[in-house]
């Protein structure tokens, strides 16, 4: 399927995405959504997760400010979406930085069936073996994907994603979506983009909606999901003045998922297949 179609269905579908997501992006996930043609929720108490997900399309688990009150609400929501067949996308922020948020990713992933994983390298190396280095919720320098290692990185990503029997996304200078046979390597968006804080946490809340219009196709519109977000960061870098900083770059973003149409989505994005 084109990446346009992919997009065409989250416009057509508007799929409502139950999000349980971090207190410090939860405002801009719920706005990307809405940019993307989605619509979200947010709710997080235990008592009510399977009720709000059981109406949803989709969810979203992020661990950004994980606490334990909430990562009972994110086992009960997973289990409840994969009773209802909806897909799950996580994203383990910070897998690797503390024993908490190790634990947890790694009970999620033994207790739910995630449609997609996504995360840096660092956090995707935590969740396959434990031997990533994170250092807060970015990727160690020596876990960055380049193009002199992009191979290995992708048989990497296949091998987690047939492991995880999850598509994989791995986001970084050269971002990476793979199954266990396929995987794209994108080369959309811009450096600053990682100097606003939630662009991964928007880019999941994204991917949930993509994939929830698109249920059958998971790789494509994971695929399609990084580069819609790749390609607004390029929009909005061109937009800023000399007078705008980070925190306009980061409205500008949500303005250009906004704008975006699946025909310039199929034009601009930067992609190819191994």
């Amino acid at each position: 399927m084109m990446l346009r179609q992919i997009f065409e269905n989250v416009r057509m579908k508007c799929p409502l995405i139950h999000n349980i997501t971090n207190y410090v992006t939860v405002n801009d996930c719920a706005n990307v959504l809405l940019a993307c043609g989605a619509s979200p929720i947010m709710a997080d108490d235990e008592d009510e997760v399977s009720d709000i997900t059981s109406i949803c399309a989709g969810l979203n688990i992020n661990i950004g400010t994980l606490n334990r009150r909430t990562i009972a609400s994110m086992l009960a929501a997973g289990k409840r979406a994969n009773e209802l067949n909806h897909p799950v996308v996580f994203d383990p922020v910070g897998a690797g930085a503390s024993k908490l948020r190790t634990k947890t990713a790694e009970k999620l992933l033994e207790e739910v069936r995630f449609a997609v994983i996504r995360g840096n390298i660092s956090e995707i190396k935590t969740l396959a073996s434990g031997s990533g280095t994170t250092k807060g919720v970015d990727a160690d320098i020596a876990d960055k994907v380049t193009e002199e290692n992009l191979s290995e990185a992708v048989l990497f990503a296949k091998e987690f994603a047939m492991k995880t029997r999850a598509v994989a996304v791995i986001t970084g200078a050269v971002d990476i979506v793979a199954d266990g046979r396929t995987a794209y390597c994108i080369r959309n968006g811009h450096p600053m983009m990682s100097s606003v804080t939630g662009t991964g946490c928007q880019l999941s809340a994204v991917t949930a909606a993509f994939v929830a219009a698109n249920p059958d196709h998971l790789l494509e519109a994971a695929a399609a999901a990084v580069c819609a977000m790749g390609i607004a960061g390029e929009t909005a870098y061109q937009r800023l003045t000399e007078l705008d900083g980070n925190a306009a770059y980061r409205s500008y973003i949500i303005d250009a998922v906004y704008n975006l149409t699946p025909e310039k989505l199929e034009e601009g994005a930067m992609y190819e297949v191994r």
